[in-house]
């Protein structure tokens, strides 16, 4: 299944959340982006305007976000897969990840059955 990712309303690309941590509430997966635009320097600025925390290497051009609150993944029903934190890292020339954490276990298992039929086996 492929979740649409937005940024502040902004389609940004998708994922497919296909890593998981059942026991944490966490998934997480590879963002395809819509555009080159959406990269490092675009998530960086995104940050320093939000004034929201994250760690860097300018150098490398690799990002590190702490919890971006206008972050949102939707599945194909447009439902909002909530969490405590979601947030994404990653390195320009390289891939991005997208990581939403702390998701309610009720919830998890209704989204998510694969992921929890996978750590159960």
């Amino acid at each position: 299944m492929e979740y649409d990712i937005l940024l502040d309303g902004l389609h940004i690309g998708t994922t497919k959340l296909e890593r998981a941590d059942v026991p944490m509430g966490v998934v997480f997966g590879d963002i395809t982006f819509n555009n080159s635009q959406f990269g490092y320097d675009f998530l960086r600025e995104y940050c320093v305007v939000n004034n929201l925390p994250f760690s860097e290497d300018i150098e490398n051009k690799v990002i590190s976000t702490n919890n971006i609150p206008l972050l949102k993944v939707k599945n194909k029903d447009f439902e909002l897969i909530h969490g405590l934190s979601c947030s994404i890292s990653g390195m320009d020339g390289n891939d991005f990840e997208i990581y939403i954490i702390g998701i309610d276990s009720s919830r998890y298992q209704m989204l998510f059955p694969h992921h929890v039929n996978h750590y159960n086996t």
